[in-house]
């Protein structure tokens, strides 16, 4: 079994409901993991505890 299929999967709020901009998002040991729900067979991006945090902070702050 993936490290993959062992997570749990969220869609972020934002993503629409139309089937477009669809990224999911899981919690990690000590970090975050995104992927895109439309095409999980290409994989994710792991991030630290830190790099989540700090792309959250911009994100919320409109910094990005």
């Amino acid at each position: 079994m993936s490290e993959a299929s062992r997570l749990r999967w969220h869609k972020s709020s934002f993503s629409t409901g139309t089937g477009q901009n669809c990224v999911e998002v899981a919690d990690l040991p000590a970090g975050a993991a995104v992927r895109d729900s439309q095409h999980p067979e290409l994989g994710h991006l792991s991030f630290t505890t830190t790099e989540w945090s700090a792309f959250l902070h911009a994100a919320r702050t409109g910094e990005l």
